[in-house]
């Protein structure tokens, strides 16, 4: 038999346009050469435009599915987007606890892109004490960032190195804070560990608005630690990747441009001087 891809289970809400959620999530797996895993954790209903609803799916089926999976397959990485409920952050902070070994990577979506909202305070809280202290890698923009810190529901000014420094203190490895939001010609995002900040990468500002952009990179930094790199060049591969699907993204509906997750596989190479680092 030949040997295994890496497999990567997702835990993350249904989007039916493609562009993020879990449908993001594996496209971003497989496109990267793992075999991804899905755990349902809600359903959407949504365009690419925003989202209109949001179901929670109950958390013993969230359970089931993932024990079910955990039980018949070795995992090489966890991702984690929106679970929808307090009940599903417990129930999959109990079952990836029982999992050290394997890296989890979080994704804190708070908010849709058009900024429709996602988690309640009482999930917000849920997400810092129970699933951030057994993350890998926490990979908030400077809005979530500020929120997870506790810097009031909109964020406000609050120097990001010391959010950053105060999601640590709470048990999380290491944190990619994505510059998106934040003013300046280049997006900048930065990735510190216990020490510091370990890297900061400038990217070219794309002009557009793009849906599934943090999905695309959270997925693709979990696809990198299931292929054996380690944290620093995970995150910089994943960046690269996501820049460039970004790049390639196409408008299929009325609303916002979805990445190209198989840019690759249309014949396009990168080429340091489109823009690029």
């Amino acid at each position: 038999m030949p040997s295994l891809p890496p497999i990567v289970l997702t835990f993350a809400a249904s989007d039916p346009t493609g562009g993020a959620g879990l449908q993001a999530d594996l496209l971003t797996l497989a496109s990267m050469g793992c075999h991804p895993l899905s755990v349902v954790t809600a359903l959407t209903a949504q365009d690419t435009r925003g989202v209109v609803s949001l179901m929670a799916v109950e958390a013993d089926w969230v359970a089931d599915q993932a024990r079910l999976l955990l039980e018949d397959m070795p995992v090489d990485a966890f991702k984690v987007g929106v679970l929808g409920s307090r009940d599903n952050i417990m129930a999959v902070a109990n079952i990836v606890s029982d999992y050290p070994e394997v890296p989890l990577v979080l994704d804190p979506v708070l908010a849709s892109g058009r900024g429709d909202p996602l988690a309640s305070e009482e999930m917000l809280d849920a997400l810092r004490e129970q699933l951030l202290p057994l993350s890998t890698i926490v990979t908030p923009n400077s809005v979530e960032l500020r929120r997870l810190a506790g810097n009031g529901t909109d964020g406000d000014a609050s120097d990001l190195g010391a959010c950053a420094r105060r999601l640590l203190a709470q048990g999380c490895e290491y944190l990619l804070v994505t510059g998106t939001h934040e003013a300046g010609a280049d997006v900048v995002n930065t990735l510190y560990g216990q020490a510091g900040v370990l890297r900061s990468d400038r990217w070219q500002r794309l002009p557009d608005s793009y849906h599934g952009s943090g999905c695309t990179l959270a997925s693709a930094i979990a696809a990198a630690l299931a292929n054996g790199l380690a944290v620093t060049e995970a995150v910089r591969e994943a960046q690269e990747y996501t820049w460039q699907a970004l790049a390639r993204g196409f408008r299929p509906g009325t609303g916002q441009i979805l990445p190209d997750r198989f840019f690759w596989a249309r014949g396009v190479k990168h080429d340091s001087s489109d823009g690029g680092p």
